[in-house]
């Protein structure tokens, strides 16, 4: 299936992507390092000082391909895209669930996120061999189901947002416990810090925040809906506030792929730079294995609730786009976030 092919990611310095029959070559140095058939590339991201000729832009974006700029850190800055397809008829009804659905789809993307972030800190707390670490987890536990019984109850957007920020304050708070003991010098955490990060595991969600965003963004447009126009993020120009909802749900897989790169020793002190004024990030070499780790855990099949069939991870964005075009389009009563099992 197209939503399940690959994302090339080209990070090496001076290299050149340009079309050779039905192909993408990566050549570095005049010398031709990659080639990979079109038809098995879902999408290209690009770190720093890479040239992509005007043919494979042009080819992208005929085939409907995303091709995303990034700075050297993984920063993003901005995407090349063809034309938006999908039916007019479904971005309409986007419009007008964003002036009489947002409240209720808001609190199903909160729901998601903060259960999701739930089973998180308990399954830590069940794993974890600490009584300190497990008594916290479970006391961050309850303080999130506390949040999620609220949300029923909160009649404007702002309250759910307020909902959102405080069980978001919770989790994370709850992250240092869930990071081996011997690596906690090392990934020290005591808050979400961003623009920049400010220590190596806001680096690291940062970096896997910026992957996923751009897959939730090419699920949302497969479908045909408007990636700018989202219901719990406030509209900004140029902001893919949807893209932004849909990933809601999917942070706290992200953060827990962060947890098992630290935990199994795959990222390591010296995988991170630090620059002047306190900001830290990935250095090349961590770059490098989180992108593996992140193209690998895309493969993997979860449980999903709906299909009850094991589903690939990389395809479960893609899934939630469809079943929130259903119910804007009125197929479906309600939105039901992907739950982690």
């Amino acid at each position: 299936m197209r939503h399940l092919l690959n994302t090339l990611y080209v990070m090496t310095q001076g290299a050149y992507l340009h079309i050779e029959g039905e192909t993408l070559v990566v050549e570095i140095e005049r010398q031709k390092r990659l080639q990979v058939p079109l038809h098995h590339l879902g999408g290209v991201v690009i770190f720093g000082d890479i040239m992509v000729s005007p043919a494979a832009l042009h080819r992208c974006a005929d085939d409907g391909r995303g091709v995303v700029l990034l700075d050297r850190r993984g920063q993003f800055k901005a995407r090349l895209e063809g034309p938006l397809s999908g039916n007019i008829l479904l971005r309409q009804a986007q419009h007008r669930a964003a002036a009489a659905q947002a409240l209720e789809l808001a609190r199903g993307v909160v729901a998601g996120k903060l259960r999701n972030a739930r089973q998180i800190v308990l399954r830590g707390a069940r794993d974890s061999g600490n009584d300190a670490d497990q008594e916290a987890l479970r006391h961050s536990g309850r303080l999130l189901a506390g949040h999620i019984r609220r949300l029923p109850n909160e009649e404007t957007l702002n309250g759910v947002r307020g909902v959102e920020g405080d069980g978001a304050r919770v989790y994370f708070a709850a992250i240092r416990h869930l990071i081996r003991p011997d690596a906690r010098a090392v990934f020290s955490f005591e808050r979400r810090s961003r623009r920049p990060p400010l220590d190596r595991f806001n680096a690291l969600i940062s970096f896997l925040y910026t992957l996923l965003v751009h897959d939730c963004r090419s699920a949302v447009e497969s479908v045909g809906l408007d990636a700018q126009l989202g219901f719990l993020h406030a509209v900004r120009p140029g902001r893919p506030a949807l893209a932004l909802d849909l990933m809601e749900e999917f942070r706290p897989l992200a953060d827990r792929l962060a947890l098992t790169l630290i935990n199994r020793g795959q990222l390591t002190e010296k995988d991170f730079e630090l620059r002047p004024g306190g900001a830290v990030y990935l250095a090349e070499n961590g770059r490098k294995t989180v992108l593996s780790a992140y193209q690998q855990r895309k493969q993997e099949e979860v449980s999903h609730a709906l299909l009850q069939q094991p589903t690939p991870f990389g395809l479960l964005p893609h899934i939630q786009a469809r079943l929130l075009a259903r119910v804007l389009r009125g197929d479906m009563e309600s939105y039901l976030p992907f739950l982690i099992r």
